[in-house]
């Protein structure tokens, strides 16, 4: 029969069919906790990490000993220290630490942390290449993606008395020439002086506000961040709630962005503003949220560039100068706050914490507007004129509220209910992107109650939240993140790495998508659990001594098909074990296992089909020496 449809017709039924269907899932991200690397000297012991892919080796800033520490994780279950890097001949103690192309680039703050302070520079063993002079404290150094400049954020913090204040800057080395020819430019912002060329450009909402400070002086460079094609550095002004846009090759200052506020009164920007409450109170209040953020990192969609923050919030606190105040200490405004005495009960606004540099709107000394330290959030920012693309509004709260109820906005001990509330809440601290199969995921630290939170960013404009992933039991406090993507991995998998400030400790993360792991399979590698085919096949061993001791093996991967296990000490190997694909191998159409020993105590063996769940057992009696496995009919679902 003729169909009574035309084809044009038919083609834009298609059409429409395809428009209007639903999207597609999108894939289920797990972050699985691999190893962890302990300092075993606590708190400052691991601030700041950064990976290098040539020598598969993790270096992180250890400002409890001075030093760097050098990290082999060229297997990501069992990280081990190689050696450290004493910084101690170049100034009082490292801030940060950067790789690329084999080129280690260290911070060092002088003794006298207002004098200019240094960059070293290393190799991937620990050994010096040379040193040059940058500004005051330099607090965090990036390289631009082709390794040929570094760029330094140098904070300029005045002294406890205020009396020195050292001008904020950024020192861009070029580095194309090799480290013994590096140059230093000095990116300043002595142009937006009162009085100065681009006085004019600086826009009212950046906070200047140190005593006595010029603008120059009072810009404190925390992080930077270079977009992809290198060409643009953003610089966050943490104090100053503002975002410097720097032209890295012309070396100037393209513009200050001022950040604003973030209206807490609107519903879903609630915050929990007490902590003498004793409960769980995430609410709308007429407080204004200075964002603040500490790290920044950018990412490029559609040919446009993007800042995303973690909005952590600081205020300064010195003995010469101190702008923090509880709103229960001041004279609210009556017009502005009729019900004044309500909102400075310590269950409500009293505990939280703001600053006298703001609010008293109209001079007469009582304040008219309220503001906190921090948003509490993570927001994503234009690249080409910082204004506001998205902010997560309460989320982190809200979801720390549910997931982690007991330690919700707990402080960095893991062990204080509520006792954050009243200053920034779970603190943003760090975030990190990357790109995971056909997502582009966003990874946030959350310094004070933990954990990570991500979020697929793939439209800027409508992150979508992923999975929160609380931190383990006594890793506390994380403070620094690097993605590592899977092409550049030492087992294959795209990692997350963090370090930990309080526990000094070091995470290492394995991100994955369901389907990415091997024809369905989901094995999540530990340090028993051995991970092969693309994760397709888990492989785990348990063993049985003479003086009736046991344990599990610990696992160690040599490649996608091939592992090992040992089960006394890391260099006493006993056990290989190989999966190997003959699916395509006529007469066969299976997975073989092959497995050899070099030991006489009993062994059990479990291989399985993530997949499918089918499992095989191997048995090697207690006193007799390790029979091969050539298991060539272990499996049979293809492929």
């Amino acid at each position: 029969m003729k169909s009574r449809f035309s084809p044009v017709f038919t083609s834009v039924m298609i059409l429409l069919a395809l428009l209007t269907a639903p999207p597609a899932a999108r894939a289920q991200v797990t972050l699985d906790l691999l190893s962890t690397y302990d300092t075993g000297l606590g708190e400052g012991a691991s601030e700041i990490v950064t990976f290098d892919p040539d020598s598969k080796r993790a270096f992180t800033v250890n400002a409890t000993a001075a030093t760097v520490d050098i990290i082999d994780l060229s297997n990501a279950v069992t990280p081990s220290l190689v050696g450290s890097i004493d910084v101690t001949d170049f100034g009082a103690v490292a801030n940060s630490v950067a790789v690329a192309g084999g080129i280690v680039a260290v911070a060092v703050e002088a003794d006298v942390k207002q004098n200019p302070g240094k960059v070293a520079f290393f190799n991937a063993n620990g050994g010096l290449l040379g040193s040059v002079t940058v500004g005051a404290l330099p607090d965090m150094v990036a390289f631009t993606p082709d390794g040929m400049k570094l760029l330094v954020a140098n904070e300029g913090e005045p002294d406890d008395d205020y009396a020195v204040d050292p001008e904020g800057s950024v020192s861009i080395i070029d580095l194309s020439g090799g480290v013994g020819s590096a140059t230093v430019t000095t990116v300043g912002f002595q142009d937006f002086n009162a009085g100065g060329p681009r006085a004019g450009e600086l826009p009212a909402d950046v906070r200047i506000f140190g005593p006595n400070a010029t603008v120059a002086q009072d810009l404190e460079p925390e992080f930077i961040a270079i977009s992809p094609d290198g060409a643009t550095a953003y610089v966050a002004l943490q104090e100053n709630n503002a975002l410097a846009i720097i032209d890295v090759d012309a070396g100037t200052v393209t513009a200050i962005a001022a950040l604003g506020f973030k209206d807490h009164s609107l519903p879903g920007n609630g915050l929990d503003a007490s902590n003498r409450d004793d409960a769980i109170n995430i609410a709308n209040w007429p407080v204004l949220g200075m964002y603040q953020p500490d790290a920044i990192a950018t990412f490029s969609v559609g040919g446009m560039n993007y800042v995303i923050s973690a909005n952590e919030g600081d205020a300064r606190d010195y003995d010469g100068f101190s702008e923090e105040e509880r709103i229960g200490d001041l004279t609210l405004d009556s017009t502005a706050f009729p019900n004044a005495a309500m909102l400075q009960l310590d269950e409500n606004l009293g505990r939280l914490k703001t600053t006298t540099t703001l609010g008293d709107d109209d001079g007469d000394g009582d304040f008219d507007t309220l503001y906190s330290y921090g948003a509490r959030s993570f927001s994503i920012w234009n690249g080409t004129d910082g204004s506001l693309i998205f902010d997560s509004g309460d989320a982190f709260e809200q979801i720390t509220a549910q997931q982690i109820p007991d330690i919700f906005n707990t402080n960095d001990d893991g062990d204080s209910f509520d006792s954050r509330s009243d200053d920034k809440g779970p603190e943003p601290e760090a975030v990190v992107v990357g790109q995971v199969g056909d997502q582009l995921l966003a990874f946030i630290g959350l310094e004070r109650v933990g954990g990570i939170m991500v979020y697929d960013i793939s439209d800027p404009a409508a992150p979508a939240f992923v999975l929160y992933q609380p931190s383990a039991p006594g890793d506390l406090s994380p403070e620094g993140m690097t993605f590592v993507p899977a092409a550049s991995s030492p087992n294959g998998r795209a990692l997350v790495l963090v370090s930990n400030e309080v526990s000094g400790t070091v995470n290492v993360y394995q991100v994955s998508e369901d389907g990415d792991v091997g024809g369905g399979g989901d094995c999540r590698p530990d340090a028993e659990t051995l991970c092969l085919r693309d994760g397709r096949f888990s492989v785990t061993t348990n063993w049985r001594s003479f003086d009736g001791n046991t344990g599990a093996g610990r696992a160690v991967e040599l490649n996608a098909e091939t592992g090992s296990f040992y089960f006394f000490t890391e260099t006493n190997l006993e056990l290989m074990v190989k999966v190997l694909d003959a699916c395509n191998l006529e007469g066969f159409n299976s997975f073989f296992v092959f497995a050899g020993g070099l030991t006489n105590v009993g062994v059990t063996m479990t291989v399985t089909d993530t997949a499918t769940g089918d499992s095989k057992t191997y048995d090697n009696p207690l006193g007799t020496p390790f029979a091969p496995i050539q298991d060539t009919r272990a499996f049979f679902t293809c492929p």
